[in-house]
């Protein structure tokens, strides 16, 4: 895996990349629902966790998604969307 960072994950074909995004506006277990949700329902997409105590989302994606379309859906959900970490 020459060339590939820790965060960066090769399984068989697909190749998929960790990131991890602030999410400001979480307050309980439903915040934490309905963001896995939104992020879930995006292609490319896989393996969403959010982490309410730490104000993150972190997900696989196993294929380029734009950052703009995590973000719009983030905040269609009612949330504010962060940086990039």
């Amino acid at each position: 895996m020459v060339g590939l960072d820790n965060e960066t994950l090769t399984t068989g074909r697909t190749l998929m990349k960790s990131r991890t995004i602030e999410v400001k506006g979480m307050s309980c277990n439903h915040c934490v629902q309905s963001v896995t949700q939104v992020l879930s329902a995006i292609e490319g997409v896989a393996a969403v966790k959010v982490d309410l105590l730490g104000g993150t989302a972190t997900y696989d994606e196993t294929k380029a998604v734009p950052e703009l379309e995590i973000k719009t859906a983030i905040e269609r959900a009612g949330f504010i969307a962060g940086m990039y970490k």
